[in-house]
């Protein structure tokens, strides 16, 4: 499995959305400045992560965006899922009676592709955002004890 720049700078916009954002909303500029992720691509991946049902927008004056949820409450599963669409790295007809294989019932293979899919699906469901938050606080602040981020 090979995720896109979508899922990997999605992810790194929306743990930089949890860290920054508070009670105010975040601008796209501000996210793209400590990102370095273009404007156009930051607005791309934050409308798929609003129809995901994990940011809100904001217009006007001091708008941007907010988290839909808690970050303790978004997986990176559901981030990833959000931008990527599936996560299993292995299609296999033979996993889904519907889609008719025809050796489904004598396939052995289908449970290694099945313990692969479950795999990383829990793997990524299992780390929140709240988690990385609070990793990139500590390496942040490692480096940095000055920052304003490393005095809350």
């Amino acid at each position: 499995m090979k995720l896109s720049t979508k899922g990997r700078y999605g992810l790194r916009a929306l743990i930089d959305l949890a860290q920054y954002s508070g009670e105010t909303p975040v601008s796209i500029t501000s996210i793209s400045d400590r990102q370095n992720i273009s404007e156009r691509y930051l607005e791309q991946l934050m409308s798929m992560l609003k129809k995901g049902g994990l940011v809100k927008s904001l217009r006007g004056a001091g708008g941007g965006y907010v988290l839909a949820r808690e970050a303790a409450d978004i997986s990176v599963g559901d981030v990833l899922r959000a931008l990527e669409g599936s996560l299993d790295p292995v299609e296999c007809s033979g996993l889904n009676p519907e889609e008719g294989c025809q050796i489904a019932d004598s396939c052995v293979t289908k449970y290694v592709w099945q313990r692969i899919n479950e795999s990383i699906n829990r793997t990524v469901d299992e780390i929140k955002l709240d988690q990385l938050v609070e990793e990139s606080r500590k390496r942040c602040c490692q480096e940095a004890p000055d920052r304003n981020i490393c005095k809350n």
